[in-house]
């Protein structure tokens, strides 16, 4: 395993870890202070039974979303990092560092390599303090999930600027989703800290453990409803948003902090 594997995992067991409850009030406090973390949506942090309960922390009052059937919202609280219109198929990991959207999803997506060719893209960058929970962004149907083991290089501004192919080399899962017969894809990349991804429609997945063979599920008719809770990262990471070509039409939200639930997308006419 990387040395960032291993890291993960033992940061993993001291957040799961439940100390007794002074103590566990203490730590939840301290780390709401020293991040700042907004919980006017949330439950008072000394409830948090372990740190990794306050990372996953549910939203206590309902967040309103942009209901608009035409449009995509974020699946998530986070920073715009990039965004825009693949060239061929290249997209940014961060201004002036390119990768490859094929290396990025596997050959086990070859047969749809074609449609996200020019496409349309947008990264989503959770930070620890980041509500950590993600949601659907429109109603679709998912056709794949794929679990590629890998890193788990910090997926920080820092190391986006100087990791060549982070997006490539770190764990990641795959979703491969159609909205009214159009392609895209959903990519929950993991990071250093505990490094793991929880989706709920598939228990089977299990991040940041010891296997290093891809895992593919596939479904029939599995369909989720727009702003329906996916999952949680167990700490802040990063999602890749991939759609085909002339699919959507972007708002201009680059450098921008964006809400679960906000639009971020238009269908193109």
């Amino acid at each position: 395993m990387h040395i960032t594997n291993i890291i993960s995992q033992y940061f993993g067991k001291f957040a799961k870890f439940e100390f007794p409850l002074f103590i566990q009030k203490f730590i939840n406090g301290a780390y709401v202070k020293f991040l700042g973390l907004n919980m006017s949506e949330f439950r008072n942090p000394k409830f948090y039974k372990s740190l990794n309960d306050l990372f996953t922390r549910e939203l206590a009052i309902p967040r309103e979303i942009d209901k608009d059937k035409d449009c995509f919202i974020s699946p998530s609280d986070s920073l715009i990092t990039q965004c825009g219109n693949l060239e061929d198929d290249l997209l940014l990991q961060i201004k002036g560092m390119e990768y490859s959207v094929e290396e990025m999803l596997t050959y086990n997506c070859a047969n749809n390599f074609a449609k996200v060719k020019n496409g349309t893209y947008m990264n989503f960058y959770l930070s620890p303090k980041d509500y950590h929970r993600y949601h659907a962004p429109c109603d679709f149907k998912v056709n794949k999930l794929i679990h590629v083991p890998g890193k788990l290089y910090p997926v920080n501004l820092k190391y986006l600027n100087k990791q060549i192919d982070l997006f490539v080399e770190n764990e990641r899962v795959i979703l491969e989703c159609t909205h009214e017969e159009k392609l895209f894809y959903m990519v929950f990349v993991g990071a250093l800290n505990v490094g793991q991804m929880v989706f709920n429609f598939e228990p089977k997945v299990e991040t940041n453990n010891d296997t290093k063979e891809i895992k593919i599920y596939e479904y029939e008719s599995l369909e989720i409803k727009k702003g329906e809770c996916l999952g949680y990262f167990k700490m802040g990471s990063t999602v890749v948003m991939v759609w085909e070509k002339d699919f959507v039409q972007l708002e201009e939200l680059l450098g921008q902090n964006v809400k679960y639930g906000q639009r971020i997308a238009t269908k193109s006419t």
